[in-house]
């Protein structure tokens, strides 16, 4: 089965997708999310292409644990996005996702690589990728 993974962001979605054993994750698009209607439309596209069951969102939690004004954004997200899907929806605290990512290809010589987009589809990946791990560690 595949999951997709989301970062949610004012500007941007980052969206990751697994490989179908839930392995690995990979950065797949970018999506302009200034418009909620027409971002939620082009995941629930990306669900019905790739035969996805499980969706992963990022939810960014105030370092202090607590649910702040992003999180808010993306919990009302989620709410408009399960509304347009029958795939499962499941949150995962990405606290300092980006942050990981953006030092993680600092050191890469690759401009594609350092661009927003980019990065946004990365970090949408290093959350999907915390879930798939979070999941073998319960197999075992």
């Amino acid at each position: 089965m595949r999951i997709l993974g989301l970062d949610v962001g004012d500007r941007r979605i980052g969206v990751a997708i697994s490989d179908p054993g839930e392995v690995l994750a990979s950065p797949l698009t970018t999506i302009a999310s200034e418009d909620s209607q027409s971002a939620t439309d082009a995941i629930i596209r990306l669900v019905d292409q790739h035969d996805v069951k499980r969706i992963v969102v990022g939810l960014p939690y105030s370092l202090d644990g607590s649910v702040g004004g992003q999180a808010k954004k993306v919990i009302d997200f989620i709410d408009t996005l399960s509304k347009g899907t029958k795939a499962s929806i499941e949150t995962w605290d990405e606290r300092l996702s980006t942050k990981a990512v953006e030092r993680l290809l600092k050191n890469v010589d690759n401009k594609k690589a350092n661009k927003r987009e980019h990065r946004d589809a990365a970090a949408a990946a290093f959350i999907l990728q915390g879930y798939l791990d979070s999941l073998k560690v319960c197999d075992q």
